[in-house]
């Protein structure tokens, strides 16, 4: 290891170690047996294509230059305790940042779903935090449809000429944003409201986890940007090898 991969790996423990004692809540992820087995089963298949693309993803990146090894473990250690930090809403029930904006703007939305769904696998296994069951619900909302959402906010400012750190504190807040918007739906259409069906529903569990979710979507936009700027102070050899730092 480097000088300067020693460096990035200090900042990564020394924010483990600031955040990865979690309060015991109910967390955001959808928890084991709450859903239906055809629900189950269906998300699931959905994700299956874009683990695949997400497979070829970090196996041609890597097999091109093993350089960016080290940034990408850390998009996914930052994934794990930052999603893993879950804070209590005034409405009895729990949310939390998602973190996968960070990757998907460094290595793009097909690679963090790889990223994500082994984060999701441990924290289902060592924090009873979400299920297996309910893998592939969790994993379409948290790590496919939150970061093609940040990458291609991340794109669309970059194509508007949007400063960078504004692009990445927009792609990560809004991207967190999509993620519960689409974990309410999931749950909407597995629970539909008697009065008003999935719409109402959804409204709902969107009402729900709003108070906490809008806050922490900000923080997480503002974390994800720190993040940049120690990346490109510490690790820009790296962040060249993937082209980031090129953006200008």
């Amino acid at each position: 290891m480097s000088k300067k991969e020693k460096r990035i790996m200090k900042l990564v423990i020394a924010f483990a170690l600031a955040f990865g004692i979690v309060p015991s809540a109910y967390g955001m992820h959808i928890m084991e047996g709450y859903l239906p087995v055809g629900y189950c089963i269906a998300w699931g298949a959905v994700c299956v294509p874009f683990l695949a693309a997400g497979f070829f993803s970090i196996r041609n990146r890597l097999k091109e230059n093993r350089k960016p090894i080290t940034i990408l473990a850390m998009s996914g250690a930052f994934i794990f305790v930052i999603s893993s930090l879950k804070i209590p809403s005034v409405t009895g029930s729990c949310s939390h940042m998602t973190g996968t904006g960070l990757g998907a703007i460094l290595f793009g939305p097909s690679a963090v779903s790889i990223l994500g769904m082994i984060v999701l696998i441990f924290q289902a296994i060592l924090l009873a935090h979400g299920g297996l069951t309910t893998l592939g619900a969790n994993t379409f909302s948290m790590a496919i449809a939150g970061p093609f959402v940040s990458f291609g906010i991340y794109k669309l400012c970059k194509k508007l000429k949007v400063n960078k750190l504004v692009s990445v504190f927009l792609a990560a807040m809004l991207g967190d944003l999509f993620t519960y918007c689409v974990t309410s739906l999931q749950l909407a259409l597995a629970y539909p409201s008697q009065a008003g069906g999935a719409g109402a529903s959804a409204v709902r569990f969107l009402g729900v986890f709003a108070p906490t979710q809008l806050p922490l979507a900000v923080i997480e936009g503002i974390l994800t940007a720190v993040i940049v700027i120690t990346l490109e102070t510490y690790a820009l050899p790296e962040l060249s090898a993937i082209g980031f730092s090129k953006e200008g």
